[in-house]
């Protein structure tokens, strides 16, 4: 289970090309790594990637393709043929695929558990101060009234809402872009051969920074509407409506306009979130132009 949130461990022991040649062709490996050098050292470094892939798998895939592909090309009579460099392309071309494909996978996996454990946060949020928020209160002596509650309750329910808004934009943007994604975040450390155990648990915390700053952000908008201080919306039920003059709950067809209207906002405001990593994006690159 382990493995498979997190992925497999990188080899405590590395292997060598070499390791994987017979006794009986070591001769014929010498002459093989003379007569074609650069394709000896894209195998070395297939072997060494692999030896770090997400999934254990693909090591074994790839070591056992490696393992062929040698065996094959020392049992040429003329291991340093133009044959011999074209099959060792089309076999490297294969297994590069294949390593690509498990920094993808390891992407995907750790953006998916990052919305995962953003969502269950979402939920808690939202069903905990519902739930257990007055009973909590009032154990600590502090009172509410009426409008204090229905305020407070609006503010987690629209907050929780936009958690699984930006959960769902993540994942709308994710079925697209996961290739993409994988190469930004290698392209971005400056190397092509990131693990892919780090690139998954960047992921996973990016999963989970994307739900809060979904969460952050609706719930930001509802201080700011319910506040009045940007008039652009009329609120359809207010907490004073809501509540009466005298303080007491009044129709429930107030009260359903009023979750209706707030987790509305909460969700749009939350599937948004990119919005709010775009200015950031957008300050830090114009802080590093000036700098």
């Amino acid at each position: 289970m382990r493995e498979v949130l997190d992925g497999a461990e990188a080899e405590r022991r590395p292997k060598s090309l070499a390791e994987l040649v017979r006794s009986e062709d070591e001769p014929a490996y010498k002459e093989f790594c003379a007569t074609h050098p650069a394709q000896h050292l894209r195998m070395q470094a297939a072997l060494g990637t692999a030896q770090r892939a997400f999934d254990r798998a693909t090591r074994r895939s790839v070591e056992q393709a490696l393992r062929g592909a040698l065996r094959n090309v020392l049992a040429e009579t003329r291991p340093s043929g133009d044959h011999v460099r074209g099959y060792l392309e089309r076999e490297l071309a294969d297994l590069e695929g294949w390593l690509d494909q498990d920094r993808v996978t390891a992407v995907g996996r750790g953006l998916n558990i990052g919305l995962g454990l953003g969502a269950v946060a979402g939920v808690l949020l939202l069903a905990v101060p519902l739930l257990a928020g007055r009973p909590t209160l009032h154990m600590l002596g502090v009172t509410l009234g009426c409008g204090d509650r229905w305020g407070l309750l609006g503010a987690f329910a629209a907050g929780g809402v936009g958690a699984f808004g930006a959960v769902l934009s993540v994942l709308g943007r994710l079925r697209l872009s996961v290739e993409e994604l994988a190469n930004r975040q290698a392209a971005g450390s400056g190397s092509a051969a990131v693990p892919a155990r780090q690139l998954a648990r960047r992921m996973r915390h990016e999963g989970v920074y994307r739900v809060c700053v979904g969460w952050i952000l609706a719930v930001a908008v509802y201080f700011v509407l319910s506040g009045g201080i940007v008039p652009v919306i009329e609120v359809p039920a207010t907490t004073a409506e809501i509540c009466g003059p005298a303080g007491s709950a009044t129709a429930p067809a107030t009260g359903t306009e009023f979750w209706g209207f707030w987790c509305a906002i909460g969700f749009i405001a939350g599937f948004n979130e990119r919005w709010a990593f775009g200015i950031l994006r957008r300050d830090a690159t114009s802080k590093s132009g000036r700098d």
